[in-house]
């Protein structure tokens, strides 16, 4: 366990010399507070919190944001170091392939959270304490921060489990784009697409599950779906009804998006020859 807080450190080190976890939380931050301001003018005629407007705001920013500095923070964690000469150098030490894998994601993962938490925690606190929020808004708000980090984490070990398959970290980088492009923007796309065509075919019951097969969508049903005030403002009190998953197991999809390619990195860096 030493050995992994070790790497993580080491990784929070760099994040801090080369600006990234500055840079993070500044891009957070400002985003997230002129959305929790501008969005939450109109809440006084709609008789919703401000701090629920702001929960919704935030979900929907996180799911184009959080990837992407995930993806950029860990495309070239393995091939990175390869190609610079270090990983055989780091692998001298008494350090096994499991702790060196762990203690890069689990830094990775503390600089986006400590970017997330920073940056959205700031924006919700103001909105929260100057406008008033009820205990179910900053339960929503405590929900948004928690599975923010975990999506965070989940393209964190997506993103490594692509730099472990590759050569060179330009290819590292172009797997990168295309898994942002194909989980933000292709794959909503596509079910759209078969939603509006007027065919059956994508059954009621399927419509649900195949959602499941993204994290950024198990996101936005969990922050959007998991409360009342939220539900409501959303638009997803419907929808809710409809897809019928518990919020539980809503936790448990987004989980396992992040333990599933963590161990399939795993168990590929332990057999690759170095």
């Amino acid at each position: 366990m030493n050995a992994i807080l070790v790497i993580a450190g080491k990784e929070l080190r760099d994040g801090l010399r080369n600006r990234w976890i500055i840079g993070a939380t500044l891009v957070l931050a400002s985003l997230a507070f002129a959305l929790a301001l501008l969005g939450a003018a109109p809440t006084g005629a709609l008789a919703v919190k401000p701090l629920a407007v702001t929960v919704v705001s935030l979900a929907s920013l996180s799911i184009f944001l959080l990837p992407l500095i995930a993806l950029l923070l860990s495309y070239d964690s393995v091939v990175g170091e390869i190609e610079r000469g270090t990983m055989l150098l780091l692998l001298t030490y008494p350090l096994t392939h499991t702790q060196f894998l762990l203690g890069k994601m689990m830094g990775h993962s503390a600089i986006l959270a400590l970017a997330t938490l920073v940056g959205y925690g700031g924006a919700g606190l103001a909105v929260g304490l100057g406008q008033g929020g009820d205990a179910q808004s900053w339960g929503a708000f405590a929900l948004l921060l928690a599975t923010s980090v975990m999506l965070g984490m989940s393209f964190v070990s997506l993103a490594t489990l692509a730099s472990l398959l590759v050569r060179e970290r330009s290819t590292a980088a172009g797997i990168s784009v295309a898994l942002w492009l194909l989980f933000v923007v292709v794959f909503d796309l596509a079910i759209l697409g078969l939603l509006v065509t007027g065919k059956d075919w994508l059954a009621p019951w399927a419509f649900g599950w195949l959602l499941m097969a993204n994290p950024a969508d198990v996101y936005r049903l969990v922050n959007l779906t998991g409360f009342e005030n939220v539900r409501m403002f959303s638009g997803m009190a419907g929808a809710a009804a409809d897809l019928s998953f518990p919020p539980g197991a809503l936790l448990a999809v987004l989980a396992a998006w992040v333990l599933v390619p963590m161990t399939a990195a795993l168990m590929i860096f332990r057999r690759r020859e170095l």
